[in-house]
């Protein structure tokens, strides 16, 4: 690691931070700093994360340093496999001081909680300055968040992003929006019917870098969830942004009408499958949302499609991130509605009858990915129906998700998912019937459940579970302007037909096994 060139700073680069433009560059001086970066044990260990997502990660890491380099950077990288490494970010900074001997250290401010606070006791421990420089690839500061956040009992995504777009200017026309409405998303709610043109996901191939280390994965995280191939996702940011611009070709006209829908073996519809790109630094969210304006403006997709991809990425993506830093660390303790069960183990392995959890999972096992509505109203929504503990969900969702980090997936599974703040992020549970998945997939017809029977053992789990779900939790769903009604629905039901819900309810639950394989 030692360098004979004068040394001024070292500058950390985290895996998530895969930016040219990453603050910590920009304030630093490539003749005089050295960049560090570091594969570590610790980071891909404190959840199982899916293999997928370990090789991704790595992968791009060892393109982002070659990348650097290219630009006149100075480089010091620690690969996995160093006998000398030490394992953690804290050990490899040990390392780094000793060989290095630099005046300070510089890093972006890391976006989980967990590592910032691992990182603020270097200063002392090491005995030299640790400069955090704020993330500027966010479009709202922590700062500005707090200010909008000030004084609101509850917080409404629609608002700050109405905030986001005047500060951004898409899509609007002086201060107003577009079209002249903000929010299209009920026209986003078509369902898709099998023999439409569905664009596939853009697929790389692995180049000797990638094959390394899709190899040091397989032997070294083995026991880890998912498929390590076939690997298939970009690792460089030309490749990731040759699949965003794919997507904006042939995928985002479709994207706003069919974005909600699910179809057996059609796991990516018209979504862009590049959240994993954006979310370690290979794109620039401002500049994807103005492709997408641009295409809009051109006449080549239409203005639900633009506005609803633009509102994920500077609403819905800008909005939780600032709930996390708002709200953490305790944010990640709450339950709200004092959910306990294990997570069942077909989480981990598909074994289902549900024949929707079951596509779902093995989506995720095989790509480390599923969209939105599979994540909320299939594999989340059972978990918030039967109970489960929104901390093992927490933890499900960022082991086997590419796109996962806890500063994205917390709020969205604490806060949305499984409502356990007690809707200061979202207006209502996201709780749904087996209706709701038969009119948004095409799941349920092949489903050994019957989506319209309510109770019994042939009933589809999600009805039964639903009306248990609002009768264990009727004095607080009866003050939700949203779900009220839907307790009032529940107390018509005859006295005979709530004991059937609570007992076919009871019976489905009992067959639901903890995992005794994952952690």
């Amino acid at each position: 690691m030692a360098t004979s060139k004068l040394l001024r700073n070292l500058v950390l680069i985290l895996g998530d931070q895969l930016s040219p433009e990453i603050s910590s560059l920009t304030v630093s001086d490539r003749d005089l700093d050295l960049v560090c970066m570091c594969e570590v044990t610790a980071e891909a260990t404190y959840v199982k994360h899916h293999k997928k997502k370990i090789i991704l990660l790595f992968s791009a890491m060892r393109h982002f340093a070659d990348e650097l380099r290219g630009l006149g950077w100075r480089v010091a990288y620690t690969r996995l496999d160093d006998p000398q490494n030490a394992g953690s970010f804290s050990g490899e900074m040990d390392r780094a001081i000793v060989a290095h001997r630099p005046q300070r250290i510089i890093v972006t401010a890391p976006g989980e909680w967990r590592v910032l606070n691992e990182m603020q006791t270097w200063e002392e421990r090491l005995g030299l300055p640790v400069d955090f420089v704020p993330d500027t690839r966010f479009i709202c500061s922590d700062v500005e968040f707090k200010n909008w956040a000030r004084g609101r009992k509850q917080f409404r995504m629609e608002y700050f992003y109405r905030a986001m777009r005047r500060k951004t200017q898409l899509l609007m026309e002086g201060d107003q929006p577009t079209g002249g409405v903000w929010n299209l998303d009920h026209d986003n709610r078509k369902r898709a019917k099998a023999g439409l043109f569905m664009p596939q996901a853009a697929h790389f191939r692995q180049d000797a870098t990638t094959r390394d280390v899709v190899a040091l994965v397989k032997d070294r995280f083995a026991d880890h969830f998912g498929d390590a191939e076939p690997f298939w996702f970009a690792v460089t940011r030309v490749d990731a942004e040759a699949a965003f611009d794919r997507f904006v070709d042939v995928g985002l006209a479709q994207f706003g009408d069919y974005q909600d829908a699910m179809l057996t073996d059609e796991r990516f519809l018209y979504h862009s499958v590049t959240s994993m790109y954006l979310n370690c630094g290979l794109l620039d969210p401002l500049t994807m949302c103005r492709k997408v304006e641009i295409a809009y403006r051109a006449g080549r997709v239409p203005l639900n499609a633009a506005e609803g991809y633009i509102r994920q990425v500077i609403g819905w993506r800008e909005y939780v991130r600032g709930i996390y830093w708002l709200k953490m660390p305790e944010y990640a303790a709450s339950n709200e509605l004092n959910h306990t069960r294990e997570l069942p183990d077909f989480y981990w392995t598909g074994d289902t009858k549900m024949a929707c959890v079951a596509a779902a999972v093995m989506q995720t096992k095989e790509d480390a990915y599923a969209h939105h509505i599979q994540r909320l109203m299939v594999t989340g929504n059972f978990a918030l129906l039967a109970g489960v503990s929104p901390h093992a969900l927490h933890e499900w969702y960022l082991a086997v998700y590419a796109d996962a980090y806890e500063w994205v997936e917390l709020p969205n599974t604490i806060g949305m998912s499984q409502f356990a703040d007690g809707g200061l992020l979202a207006s209502k549970p996201y709780a749904a019937s087996g209706a709701y998945i038969n009119r948004m997939s095409n799941y349920c017809g092949g489903c050994a459940y019957r989506v319209k029977a309510r109770t019994g053992p042939a009933a589809c789990p999600f009805n039964t579970l639903y009306w248990h779900f609002i009768a264990r939790h009727t004095p607080q769903l009866n003050t939700n302007p949203r779900m009220a009604q839907m307790v009032r629905t529940y107390e018509k039901f005859s006295e005979e037909e709530k004991t059937l819900i609570a007992k076919s309810a009871s019976a489905f639950l009992a067959t639901l096994k903890p995992s005794a394989v994952w952690p």
